[in-house]
C-alpha cells in the first residue's frame, strides 16, 4: 500500500471550529489518509465556540504534508503576527501538493505569500482583504486555481472538502462521501449570503463584528505591511 496522504490542519486559538471540523470530517473519508491538527504545543486550543480541540502534532513534528488546510476565525490576525506559525505555514505550503483554506484562512495563506496571483475564496465580510496579499477575490463556495483550493465562509468548508475529494479520489468517491454524511442542505432561511440576507441583516451583522473586533481590518492592513505587502509581482 502507498503511504497515506498526510493532511495538516493549522489549529490556533480562536479558530472558527466548523472551518476546521467540517472539512476534517469530509477529508477523513478520503481513504488511506491521516489527519493532524497542528499547533505549537499539544495543549488544548480554545475555539470560538467555547470548547477546546486537542492538537495531534506540533510544528516540529509535522514539517511537511501532502495537503495543508488553514481554517479561519477571529484568531487569524494573531496567527499572521506570529512569526513561528507563519514560518510553518510558509514551509509546509511551499512543499505541499495541495494548499488549501476555509473562510478567512485564505488571508493567512495570503500573508504567507502562498496566494500571489491566485484566485481565492474567503468569508464574504473580508473577501476584499485578499487584495492586500496580491490574491484575486472570488465569490464562490469553492475556488480552484491550480493546486490552491479555497473555500468561502464557514459551512463552505464542506463544499470545499468535497471538491478536493473529487479531485483526488474522483467524483464517484466524493458523491459517496456526501451521501454518507447526508449533506443535503435545506436551510430554514435564505439568509446565508449578503444577497439573501438583505441590507438590514448585513448591517446588523457588521455592527456586531465591529463591537467585538473594532480594529480587525485596520490591524490586518498593518500586518500586511509588516509582511512586506504590497509586493511587486512584475519581477
Amino acid at each position: 500500500m502507498t503511504q497515506p496522504l498526510r493532511i495538516a490542519f493549522l489549529l490556533f486559538p480562536n479558530v472558527t471550529q466548523l472551518d476546521l471540523t467540517g472539512p476534517a470530517q469530509v477529508l477523513s473519508r478520503l481513504g488511506n489518509a491521516r489527519l493532524d491538527f497542528v499547533w505549537k504545543t499539544l495543549d488544548p486550543v480554545p475555539t470560538d465556540a467555547g470548547f477546546s480541540i486537542l492538537p495531534t502534532a506540533t510544528f516540529a513534528e509535522m514539517p511537511r504534508a501532502d495537503i495543508l488546510c488553514v481554517p479561519g476565525g477571529f484568531g487569524i490576525n494573531a496567527v499572521i503576527a506570529d512569526d513561528e506559525a507563519m514560518a510553518w505555514v510558509q514551509a509546509v505550503g511551499a512543499d505541499a501538493t495541495w494548499v488549501t483554506s476555509v473562510c478567512t484562512g485564505s488571508l493567512i495563506l495570503g500573508a504567507a505569500g502562498l496566494l500571489d496571483g491566485y484566485r481565492a475564496g474567503c468569508h464574504w465580510a473580508q473577501r476584499d482583504m485578499l487584495t492586500l496579499f496580491n490574491a484575486i477575490p472570488v465569490d464562490a463556495r469553492a475556488v480552484v486555481d491550480r493546486n490552491r483550493v479555497t473555500g468561502g465562509g464557514v459551512t463552505a468548508g464542506i463544499d470545499f472538502a468535497l471538491t478536493l475529494t473529487a479531485m483526488i479520489r474522483g467524483e464517484a468517491h466524493a458523491r459517496a462521501v456526501q451521501l454518507g454524511l447526508e449533506y443535503d442542505p435545506a436551510p430554514p432561511f435564505g439568509s446565508g449570503s449578503p444577497a439573501g440576507a438583505g441590507p438590514e441583516i448585513v448591517a446588523a451583522y457588521q455592527r456586531r463584528v465591529h463591537a467585538l473586533v473594532p480594529t480587525r481590518d485596520d490591524d490586518l492592513r498593518a500586518l500586511a505591511r509588516r509582511r512586506g505587502f504590497p509586493r511587486d509581482t512584475q519581477g
